[in-house]
């Protein structure tokens, strides 16, 4: 399989991801500079984390104008996948293929740790080498990961089984504590209804390999690479 890694000026964790998908994983790796309108073959492009155009106006409200985000929306309507990681996600939400936004943290403060999620769908291509309910410890770095939207769709996203990950404890439990930035209902990423097109806001890519001390975002990039294996 080959992932496509964006490159949008402000992105700073583009190699990240193409190191855990090329050297980790093994798989074909080409990076897609922002002016480009051809996804070179990719089967799951990912938006990474950084800050787009410099996040200027709004976290991701520059970058949906970007020419590479056109093939991005074709690729996905096709049924390509699609992960955009922390900006990413934000990228995912102002393009459209993402319900909701994701606004100021709560407290009004840039975040940068490690955090707990649960794991609330495995039916997904980026779920699929994970147990429902299991716990990663995954870091967080943003300003703007506050995940909002009207209660119509939050309902809707929580009905159709698209809230993919949710802010926890160590233990697994949903509280106040445990959301880092007041996402409506501890919502730490979602997927669109295709269940092809994920965002979320922890960074997998920066945890996962034994070397770094913690391999738990290791699965969701072994789950997207095993969805093209042969069967």
């Amino acid at each position: 399989m080959r992932f496509g890694i964006v490159i949008l000026p402000g992105s700073n964790c583009d190699h990240d991801a193409l190191h855990v998908a090329e050297t980790i994983i093994g798989a074909d790796v080409v990076t897609l500079w922002h002016k480009e309108t051809d996804l070179k073959g990719s089967d799951c492009v990912i938006i990474p984390g950084g800050f787009a155009y410099g996040d200027y106006l709004r976290a991701g409200a520059l970058a949906k104008f970007a020419p590479i985000m056109e093939p991005i929306r074709r690729h996905a309507a096709g049924g390509g996948l699609v992960l955009g990681i922390c900006n990413g996600f934000q990228v995912l939400t102002e393009v459209g293929l993402l319900a909701g936004a994701l606004m100021r943290n709560e407290h009004l403060r840039f975040i940068c740790r490690d955090v707990h999620v649960r794991i609330e769908q495995d039916d997904t291509p980026f779920t699929s080498a994970l147990s429902l309910n299991t716990v990663l410890r995954l870091p967080i770095a943003h300003g703007e990961g506050n995940y909002v939207a009207d209660d119509s769709t939050l309902d809707r996203l929580e009905s159709e089984g698209q809230v993919v990950f949710r802010y926890c404890d160590a233990e697994g439990r949903v509280t106040r504590e445990s959301n880092p930035n007041g996402s409506s209902r501890n919502i730490a990423g979602i997927c669109n209804a295709g269940r092809n097109v994920l965002g979320l806001m922890p960074h997998p890519e920066r945890c996962a390999e034994a070397l770094l001390g913690n391999d738990d975002g290791l699965g969701i990039f072994q789950a997207i690479a095993r969805s093209f294996a042969p069967a």
